[in-house]
């Protein structure tokens, strides 16, 4: 696997879930695949579980892991072609990238969407650099668009605590008090969709997903009514990804303090099939979920942030294996 960006780079999905319980039964005996080898983690914007999950991954499999904050101690980078760099950026992507590549053997990157430009997020223009000129093979740590790690750990988190063969699944928006990206629930989406589940989402109008991630996705507009008879509930806030209206790409429609009926509560989940909880982390407590819900035996966001280590081990180990 030379770039783990969607869900069909994994291949064969009960395959790749099968690999990440046996990953997890030993994490120690593909030791000798990262030998002499090492991972550069990229980050141009901040992390705990994706940084600490996926060097402890790194570690796992042997590897040297060399950690880049770009914002702290690097060189400011220009990622724009044609700019005369007369500014505080001192060096272009376009030289760094194969300097970095020169010094490990893959690269993961991390760069959130700017929403200053729509078509410029949504076409990777970041690590799709990263692709084109490392010359390694390149894993997205969340990027403008998705957060593949993340999906991956999810699904094996609901395949290790579904209680029927065909789970209901409800991908629900909450409020926010700032503009958050769609790359945790566009992935979802997405793998979701090539999953074995029922799903359904869930948002006010004017929050529709890019179809290139929702697909034939069911579309619930009433909460309430989506989250009937559910069996997993993943709650996440994004903006507005400017489907129909890209000069509303990234801005908060409404004022969140008229959004809070949509803050998962035991309200909600009294409709389901004593679902369980979900959320990526971090969760901004009694806005996205209150207290109650969280803490609930029925709350996995532990256990799904615990198994961000074996999403990263098991595409890392895969890159390895093809070097």
């Amino acid at each position: 696997m030379k770039v783990f960006q969607h869900v069909t780079d994994l291949g064969d999905l009960s395959v790749a879930l099968a690999e990440a319980q046996e990953v997890k039964r030993d994490r120690y005996q593909w030791q000798h695949l990262g030998r002499n080898k090492t991972a550069l983690l990229i980050f141009f914007n901040n992390s705990l579980r994706t940084r600490l999950s996926t060097q402890k991954a790194a570690m796992n499999l042997g590897m040297n892991v060399i950690v880049l904050d770009v914002n702290q101690g690097a060189w400011k980078l220009e990622t724009e072609r044609g700019v005369i760099m007369d500014g505080d950026k001192s060096e272009h992507l376009l030289e760094a990238i194969p300097v970095m590549g020169s010094y490990c053997d893959v690269i993961g990157v991390r760069s959130f969407a700017r929403f200053e430009n729509r078509k410029d997020d949504y076409e990777e223009k970041i690590l799709n650099q990263f692709i084109q000129y490392s010359g390694r093979p390149v894993f997205f740590m969340e990027s403008a668009t998705v957060h593949p790690l993340q999906a991956f750990a999810d699904l094996i988190t609901i395949e290790e605590h579904k209680n029927c063969a065909r789970p209901k699944v409800v991908l629900t928006w909450a409020p926010h008090p700032r503009a958050l990206p769609q790359a945790v629930p566009n992935s979802f989406a997405e793998w979701m969709l090539a999953a074995d589940v029922d799903f359904v989402v869930t948002h006010p109008e004017g929050y529709e997903l890019d179809p290139q991630f929702v697909g034939g996705a069911r579309v619930e507009y009433d909460q309430m009514k989506a989250f009937e008879g559910a069996d997993f509930i993943y709650a996440k806030n994004w903006s507005c990804p400017g489907v129909t209206r890209p000069e509303d790409y990234g801005k908060v429609l409404d004022d969140y303090h008229t959004m809070m009926d949509w803050c998962v509560s035991a309200r909600q989940m009294a409709v389901t099939r004593d679902a369980a909880f979900m959320h990526c982390l971090p969760v901004r407590r009694n806005m996205i979920v209150t207290d109650d819900v969280i803490e609930s035996p029925r709350s996995l966001v532990i256990p799904e942030a615990a198994n961000r280590e074996i999403s990263a081990q098991v595409v890392l180990k895969r890159m390895l294996e093809t070097l």
